[in-house]
């Protein structure tokens, strides 16, 4: 089953096209990766999938649902707010800087939106946050605030928070940049759990061992269009030069 469509999605920043017909899919348990160089339009398509960003041309779906779709002129018209609404029930974000907030604990980081948002029975949503940061290794840390964890454990928070609400598709934008090797690390090991489970995840990523390891799918942008998408085997082996140039700085690759 398709969980989510794009289809000849444009966007521009001030006349500069960031992405240029860009048409992709995601199908129930994959894990797709996203790889390309620095502005590549990578984060910019994430943004348009998560409808932070607007696209100027293009279609959105989710589930089949449409959020998004071109009217008689080429230009993106968006399905009304109600709508909107219940389309991003379908999905959560990641982000790189993990976006805590601040003044929450982290017990309540997690269980704030599945509250507020969802409208969820208090019992259930405390059980499953308990739940998610044993799985985390977090146990001991509900009642502390981000300014007390590591980047690591700050990541692994906004992981559990993004799984607490249930979504079909989790997106993870550079998920480990801001962190240091060793937390890298961390992180990894959090997402190729999820990997195994089976969740559905599209990552932008510039570790390629790991995207190698753990997607069914890669995605090679550059210069706001596709280059490639096929499997991480085949990725390597690319005869593409733009592929092959952009892989070959990443000398512990064989």
């Amino acid at each position: 089953m398709k969980l989510l469509e794009m289809n000849h999605v444009r966007k521009a920043f001030d006349g500069t096209e960031v992405l240029k017909d860009i048409s992709l899919s995601v199908s129930e348990g994959e894990v797709v990766s996203i790889i390309g160089p620095s502005g590549s339009g990578k984060s910019t398509l994430l943004r348009c999938a998560t409808l932070l960003e607007t696209m100027d041309g293009g279609e959105l779906s989710y589930m089949g649902e449409r959020a998004a779709w071109n009217d008689a002129s080429g230009r993106t018209v968006y399905d009304k707010p109600a709508k909107l609404k219940h389309i991003r029930s379908y999905y959560s974000l990641v982000f790189q800087n993990f976006n805590l907030f601040p003044h929450y604990s982290v017990l309540k980081n997690i269980t704030d939106a599945p509250l507020t948002v969802q409208k969820r029975e208090k019992e259930e949503v405390y059980r499953e946050a308990r739940e998610l940061l044993r799985k985390m290794g977090l146990e001991n840390r509900e009642n502390a605030y981000p300014c007390e964890l590591s980047g690591g454990q700050q990541q692994r928070v906004s992981i559990a928070r993004a799984l607490a609400m249930n979504p079909k598709i989790l997106f993870f934008d550079e998920p480990t940049s801001a962190l240091d090797p060793e937390l890298t690390l961390e992180i990894l090991k959090v997402i190729r759990e999820l990997a195994r489970e089976k969740m559905t995840m599209v990552i932008v990523t510039h570790e390629m061992n790991f995207a190698r390891e753990v997607s069914n799918r890669m995605i090679f942008m550059d210069k706001g269009v596709i280059v490639e998408e096929t499997s991480p085997e085949e990725m390597f082996r690319s005869t593409n030069e733009r592929t092959r140039e952009f892989l070959g700085r990443y000398h512990d690759l064989g």
